[in-house]
């Protein structure tokens, strides 16, 4: 709902552990101040907070409790909201859809996809139809891919129905790649689609690191490749989707950036932190011993395969029955580089900020809840298994000889102290 006012108000809804359908959690308004500022608001409805399965829709804003909440940061959304919010690939295909760019910050609330990351629903009424429970299949891949390419052409007619399927079955998971969500027998996944720009095979490079990341001993998300003719595509289940006999579960989401109460612009990343997501891991998470431990060995990875891409939306917390959880990896790429010293993470990952050195990468361990030796020991490990076998598992994922070339600065560990860790060494036949 639009008023002259320049007020935006929308009914919220969630689809609650263990159930499938929507039900109306409160209302969020956002109003344009006399000077110039959005001025957010959320309120629980009065029989929402009634029932006695209600639960929060994130651990930090809009816990539970009748109050107002009021926020003038991200343009007057909460942070629970912007993540349930279309990412870049879906504000092109919302755009593509509307034939419109451009689109006031509640426009893509509003019009976004039906199929959004964790449980959150909008609409102007207090009653919302049921969440999809049909998607596209995988033997639809081809003709998927096919709006893909109309689509990053900016080809506005050959499949053009295709690329409303896109929007209808789209999510705010995966990061700003080409995407969609498919169904395979009771699984849902996102598949992810290779761009005609990309520097090598995105999607085989991706599944390799996700299989290296849960041979390191982290909790990966489930991956495999489907080959469509000569194209590689990415297929991520989606951990935050459970197949019922009516329906698909629905849990919960924030991303790190929420967590961290922090903003994605250039000027507002001084609390991108490993260190920090720790803290509120350990005030948010049922499990947080397990989950901090989790947090440290995926930052050690991320700094022993060169992923400079580990943003805050890259970490998140989902919560099914059992309350929040530290979720999968998920969003794993390595970052080639002519550099012969330690890589510079997105967030920092120690006290002397975003160097993955050996001894910054240790120095805050205790943030984590773990010991110098138990953390020398999972740093020790996990750049072991990875160089020695991050060769293999790119060639077990069917990545070229050539690609393998290309990604294989990100995997240099010659910066390491005394050497003593094994790396695979030597050139790459072809």
């Amino acid at each position: 709902m639009t008023s002259d006012r320049g007020e935006r108000e929308s009914f919220v809804h969630i689809v609650l552990p263990g159930e499938t359908a929507f039900t109306v959690a409160g209302k969020f308004r956002v109003t344009r101040t006399a000077a110039g500022v959005w001025r957010g608001e959320f309120v629980y409805g009065r029989s929402y907070l009634e029932r006695r399965n209600a639960v929060e829709l994130d651990p930090l804003e809009l816990t539970l409790g009748p109050q107002v909440r009021e926020t003038v940061r991200l343009g007057g959304f909460f942070g629970a909201i912007r993540d349930a919010m279309p990412d870049a690939w879906g504000r092109r295909l919302l755009e593509r859809k509307l034939r419109r760019s451009n689109l006031e910050e509640f426009e893509y609330l509003r019009e976004g996809e039906e199929d959004r990351a964790g449980a959150l629903g909008f609409g102007p009424d207090p009653v919302l139809s049921a969440p999809p429970s049909r998607f596209p299949a995988v033997p639809s891949l081809g003709a998927l891919a096919d709006a893909v390419a109309a689509v990053l052409r900016d080809d506005r007619h050959p499949h053009a129905e295709l690329a409303r399927d896109l929007v209808l079955t789209g999510t705010s998971l995966g990061g700003a790649r080409p995407k969609t969500t498919v169904q395979d027998g009771d699984d849902l996944w996102l598949a992810k689609f290779s761009r005609p720009d990309d520097s090598w095979d995105e999607p085989r490079v991706e599944h390799a690191l996700l299989r290296l990341a849960g041979a390191c001993g982290l909790r990966a998300a489930v991956s495999r490749i489907e080959t469509l003719s000569e194209r590689a595509v990415l297929l991520v289940q989606r951990f935050d989707r459970v197949r019922a006999a009516d329906g698909f579960l629905r849990w919960r989401l924030v991303s790190g950036l929420t967590l961290l109460r922090a903003e994605e612009s250039a000027t507002g990343r001084e609390r991108w932190s490993y260190l920090l997501l720790a803290d509120e891991i350990r005030r948010t998470s049922v499990r947080s011993g397990d989950d901090l431990r989790e947090l440290f060995r995926r930052m050690c990875f991320n700094a022993a395969v060169g992923n400079t891409d580990d943003h805050p939306r890259n970490h998140a917390l989902i919560a099914d029955r059992g309350g929040w959880r530290l979720s999968p990896a998920y969003d794993l790429t390595p970052t080639p580089t002519a550099s012969r010293e330690p890589p510079f993470l997105a967030m920092e990952c120690g006290l002397e900020g975003r160097i993955a050195s050996r001894g910054n990468l240790l120095s805050g361990a205790g943030r984590f809840l773990v010991g110098r030796t138990e953390a020398e020991t999972i740093l020790d490990s996990v750049f072991r298994k990875v160089g020695t076998t991050w060769r293999a598992a790119m060639r077990e994922a069917g990545v070229s000889a050539a690609d393998i070339r290309r990604v294989g600065s990100a995997f240099d560990h010659s910066w390491l102290p005394d050497g003593r860790l094994a790396a695979e060494t030597g050139p790459v036949a072809d």
